[in-house]
C-alpha cells in the first residue's frame, strides 16, 4: 500500500472515530431503578405530579450522562409560596417543584457535578401554560 493510501485511510478512520465521538448519543442518565413516591397534594392531581415527573425523567435520561438517579418526589404544597416568583419570572400559568436524589460516577457526570458523590434535595423547577405539558426551567440545590 502506498503511503498516500495509509494516510487517507488513517484519516478516514480519524474522520469516523471523532464523528462518533461528538455526534453519537452517548448513554445518558440512568433512570431505570428511579422511586417515584405518590403525593398528595390540594394543588395538583396525581396525575399532574406524574406528568411533571416523567417530564424530569426524561430530562434526566437525555443530560446527566454518568449519574443515576435514586428518588423524585414532590416538593409538597408548603413550596406553593415560591411558585409566584417563578410564574412571574418565566411567564407561565403553573409550576411545580419537584425534589430528587441521585448518584454521580468517577466522570462527574460532565465534568460540573461531585465524582462519586449521592445528590441530595435537588430540585427541579418546570411549568406549564393552562394545564398543557409541562416543560423543564430550571434545577439545581435552592
Amino acid at each position: 500500500m502506498k503511503k498516500t493510501a495509509k494516510i487517507g485511510l488513517f484519516a478516514a478512520l480519524l474522520c469516523a472515530v471523532l464523528t462518533a465521538l461528538f455526534f453519537y448519543p452517548r448513554g445518558g442518565g440512568n433512570v431505570e431503578t428511579v422511586v417515584i413516591p405518590p403525593a398528595e397534594s390540594d394543588i395538583y392531581t396525581e396525575k399532574d405530579i406524574r406528568a411533571a415527573a416523567d417530564t424530569v425523567v426524561q430530562y434526566f435520561k437525555e443530560g446527566f450522562d454518568g449519574c443515576t438517579l435514586k428518588e423524585l418526589r414532590y416538593a409538597g404544597d408548603e413550596a406553593a409560596g415560591q411558585f409566584a416568583e417563578w410564574e412571574e419570572q418565566y411567564e407561565i400559568d403553573e409550576v411545580i417543584v419537584l425534589m430528587s436524589t441521585f448518584d454521580v460516577d468517577a466522570s462527574g457526570g460532565d465534568g460540573s457535578l461531585n465524582p462519586n458523590y449521592t445528590y441530595k434535595n435537588w430540585g427541579w423547577v418546570l411549568g406549564r401554560n393552562a394545564g398543557g405539558e409541562w416543560k423543564h426551567l430550571t434545577y439545581g440545590y435552592g
